[in-house]
């Protein structure tokens, strides 16, 4: 886990052009709000949306955490730029046997349009389960990315990237292969877990005889709204955990997380790298710590993230700061002093994950943590050199364990009429 971490919650940001018109079987949110204006229906104040499939006279208003909505056609894949999402699923995928890339294609020309319906607010298809009925939108986004083995599966050797050569091996992984890597990848986030649930069931269905699951994880985060203000979230361990998230404002920050126009290979044109990772917490010996112990472990303060060397959450960190005696005040192996950018030759990461709890052992261990998912350009030069950094003193890697491990090549947004890699699959 680094500093460098989540995005703060806020309403998602829309890119792109709004989605094609509904199908007949499946009306859209906007259809839904022009018919309701119609015949008079008054929505609530908070913001009024409906969900799908529904008769106008049956309508249901929604708040705005249901009724907001992101954009499944744009510049870059959504589930990248969006505020963290109260439900996520991540999973992984591997093509059946005698798949090869034309069914690769069909595949993900399915996944791109049940996306693009579910994501408007619409059913999956004229089958649909109805488990998100009435539910709206709720900020759902559907994002999919391609596995190292992916591209031997489908003859696509030479389209490989160099960026997604495996990941090396660091000192505190103790990684579950049934649970790593994957042909191709699937990160689900919504606001509603309803919702959030359906998209995986839809997308587990469309797969049909191409793919089958390799692993799925389910996660989750603080819910959108429940304070008044937005707030940097807080890990299982309780800390604050993303103060120092490289920001969209930042002006390095599209050639931190995307691959440009011009990069190579020019299949990936603002596409980004996602580092899948299943950190296990100890939270047993983490809670034995005193508060101050778990704080130099950090080095910010528990209650408001601030850096032990003073100020508030956003303070730049003093690293040469001393006390009385003529200590560090932030020591020397901190886990927010060894992520820092300038620490690590500038490298950054947009991290962006959900936290996970898988029940209790026999002996009474919670199974949690953190499903860590990191962005940036180019993971040698972003989680890799991060990774190594830690493993070579960090204070916090004696409370963690990482479990599970994935490295995705994440193509660029689909335009209208096009799907997700079709760049890759039909160039």
């Amino acid at each position: 886990m680094a500093d460098q971490s989540i995005p703060e919650a806020r309403t998602p940001l829309a890119e792109g052009p709004a989605s094609s018109p509904a199908s007949p079987q499946a009306l859209s949110r906007r259809k839904l709000l022009g018919t309701a204006g119609a015949t008079g229906l008054v929505l609530g104040a908070a913001g009024g949306a409906v969900g799908y499939a529904a008769a106008p006279s049956q309508a249901t208003p929604l708040t705005s955490l249901g009724a907001d909505e992101v954009m499944f056609h744009g510049k870059h894949q959504p589930g990248i730029l969006q505020g963290l999402q109260a439900r996520g699923h991540v999973l992984a995928f591997d093509l059946a046997a005698g798949a090869g890339r034309k069914e690769a294609a069909a595949l993900l020309r399915r996944w791109s349009e049940t996306a693009r319906r579910l994501m408007a607010g619409e059913a999956a298809s004229s089958k649909d389960t109805d488990v998100a009925r009435d539910a709206g939108p709720s900020s759902l986004t559907v994002t999919f990315g391609f596995g190292h083995s992916f591209f031997a599966r489908t003859g696509l050797e030479k389209q490989r990237p160099v960026a997604l050569d495996p990941l090396p091996d660091f000192s505190s992984d103790h990684l579950d292969k049934s649970r790593s890597n994957g042909d191709l990848w699937v990160q689900i986030g919504a606001n509603d877990a309803l919702v959030a649930f359906h998209a995986l069931r839809a997308i587990q269905k469309n797969a049909g005889s191409a793919a089958r699951v390799r692993w799925q994880m389910n996660g989750f985060n603080r819910s959108p709204g429940a304070t008044a203000h937005p707030m940097t979230a807080r890990n299982l361990m309780g800390q604050i955990d993303g103060t120092r998230n490289p920001k969209p404002a930042e002006p390095d920050f599209g050639r931190r997380v995307f691959v440009p126009t011009s990069g190579e290979p020019a299949w990936m044109a603002n596409g980004s790298y996602a580092v899948v990772r299943r950190i296990r917490m100890l939270l047993d010996d983490w809670e034995r710590l005193s508060g101050k112990e778990q704080e130099d472990v950090i080095g910010r303060r528990k209650a408001d993230g601030a850096p032990l060397s003073g100020g508030t959450e956003t303070t730049e960190m003093d690293l040469e700061k001393t006390d009385a005696q003529g200590n560090l005040v932030v020591p020397i192996n901190a886990h927010a002093r060894i992520t820092r950018p300038d620490q690590n030759g500038g490298a950054a990461m947009l991290r962006r994950p959900f936290s996970y709890h898988d029940g209790i052992d026999a002996d009474g261990t919670p199974d949690a943590g953190l499903l860590f998912i990191c962005w940036q350009a180019d993971p040698l030069r972003g989680f890799v050199t991060v990774q190594r950094k830690l493993d070579r003193g960090d204070a916090l890697s004696a409370f963690i364990r990482h479990e599970a491990s994935g490295l995705y090549a994440v193509p660029g947004g689909a335009a209208e009429g096009e799907y997700v890699g079709q760049a890759l699959l039909e160039g």
